[in-house]
């Protein structure tokens, strides 16, 4: 936040927590990220679960489902796989040195200095995470036929959400909050 409104007795200072709100959305990013890379369940179907890092499916298509065992296989050996979780993992790595640069920046109160350079960061990141997002959908629509309905769950979710709060924190970091910070 920008605190550096020097006030007169008949002075208001107003000042708008821009940045502490940026890098709360920053780690908002990082969180889903991190849910998103460990999420089971990017992809569902009935008796069929992939994550980011391997295929489950049910055996026996015959009798109750809780009673098939689950057989799963890594995803790594293919590689639009592969593709999709080195773009995560570098997304959600510019977004932990975002973070870090942003945290020690507003702690040590050199905040203006580095700003520029953190949003760098995160738009970085912004666009690594897309194009795995954009890369996941087509590839397995285009490289798998399930014989059933399945849908995108909750950790493909998971990884939109944290890009769009990345690109929240990167808007933010970009804002002049000196010129906002006004006496009335």
């Amino acid at each position: 936040a920008d605190h550096r409104c020097r006030m007169s007795v008949n002075q208001v200072c107003v000042s708008r927590p821009f940045k502490l709100i940026a890098l709360l959305c920053v780690f908002l990013a990082l969180s889903l990220d991190v849910a998103a890379l460990l999420s089971p369940a990017w992809v569902t179907a009935q008796r069929f679960s992939l994550s980011l890092w391997e295929a489950c499916s049910q055996a026996g298509a015959r009798g109750p489902a809780w009673e098939a065992e689950w057989s799963c296989f890594s995803t790594l050996t293919s590689d639009w796989q592969i593709a999709t979780l080195v773009l995560l993992v570098s997304g959600a790595a510019a977004t932990l040195v975002a973070f870090l640069l942003a945290g020690i920046s507003l702690c040590r109160g050199t905040q203006k200095q580095h700003y520029r350079t953190v949003a760098v960061f995160l738009f970085t990141a912004v666009v690594l995470q897309a194009c795995a997002l954009v890369l996941f959908p087509i590839k397995f629509i285009d490289g798998t036929v399930l014989q059933t309905y399945h849908e995108f769950n909750w950790g493909y979710g998971l990884g939109w959400g944290a890009t769009i709060f990345m690109l929240g924190g990167g808007i933010l970091f970009c804002l002049r909050t000196d010129i906002y910070e006004d006496t009335m």
